[in-house]
């Protein structure tokens, strides 16, 4: 399958990313099997906002697929209710609201999220967040992007999570009617695509497929590359339908866009 070309060699499943405070890689979880504390900060709810929840539940389903435990906390001084509602139509883990905890565990790590010009927790590993741009376009600003929209509107949340999930999380996003349609656009034919690979005997997930996943996201969160390795898996003509539905499951555990929504619905 040229298109997806050779596998990247790595020898174990660790995730690295790039410290704000260094610019220097580190490893997000330094002993794989005990507990990592994410703490997302917040100042307030928007957009920006939620983009640094995004990310930092990136972080943790990524741990958590890699088998590391994670304690996620969220800290922010107004508006949290709306940001929970909000963040949870996106699909976010839920976080505890870190002034109700103690001082920690005895966690191995601490990896602070928060927007890049931000005031940074003085011990950790930080990770920076670039704002988001929201754009008012001939419609006028999104009803979905207003605080509480998410929560409240009829908009399908997985589009505006698909519109931040395809730029690097340290380029600043713009979100305009543009960039919305484009994702609602993918997200409406990958789940109409899933359902119909689903039709056919499962397969298993290839192994250059799976590595080339896994090393993308465990390369400093990079999610965009994780969306081209599913461009290439679609425009495949050499894998079996089964085995292209699997990896978009796989795929789907760190994305959480509901890929296989569609599922049983007419062709």
């Amino acid at each position: 399958m040229p298109a997806l070309g050779p596998p990247p060699a790595y020898a174990r499943c660790v995730l690295r990313i790039t410290d704000a405070r260094t610019g220097r890689p580190v490893d997000a979880a330094p002993v794989r099997r005990r507990l990592t504390r994410v703490e997302a900060h917040v100042r307030g709810h928007d957009t920006g906002a939620l983009r640094v929840l995004l990310v930092a539940d990136l972080l943790v389903r990524t741990l958590e697929l890699g088998g590391t435990p994670v304690w996620p906390l969220l800290t922010g001084d107004r508006d949290q209710a709306e940001l929970r509602a909000d963040g949870a139509a996106l699909g976010i883990h839920p976080f505890e609201d870190a002034r109700d905890v103690g001082s920690g565990l005895g966690e191995s790590q601490v990896v602070h999220v928060l927007e890049a010009d931000g005031s940074a927790p003085g011990d950790g590993v930080l990770v920076a967040v670039a704002p988001v741009d929201v754009a008012a376009d001939d419609l006028g600003r999104p009803e979905a992007l207003r605080p509480g929209g998410l929560s409240a509107n009829r908009t399908d949340p997985a589009v505006l999570r698909l519109a931040l999930l395809s730029l690097p999380r340290a380029m600043p996003a713009r979100l305009d009617k543009a960039a919305l349609t484009e994702a609602g656009d993918t997200l409406r034919r990958w789940r109409r695509t899933v359902a119909g690979w689903a039709r056919q005997p499962s397969r298993p997930v290839p192994d250059e497929v799976r590595t080339r996943l896994r090393a993308a996201w465990e390369d400093d969160l990079d999610v965009p590359e994780v969306l081209r390795v599913l461009a290439d898996v679609e425009a495949s003509t050499e894998l079996p339908e089964g085995a292209r539905f699997e990896t978009y499951v796989y795929a789907d555990r760190l994305l959480a866009l509901e890929l296989s929504r569609d599922l049983g619905s007419p062709a």
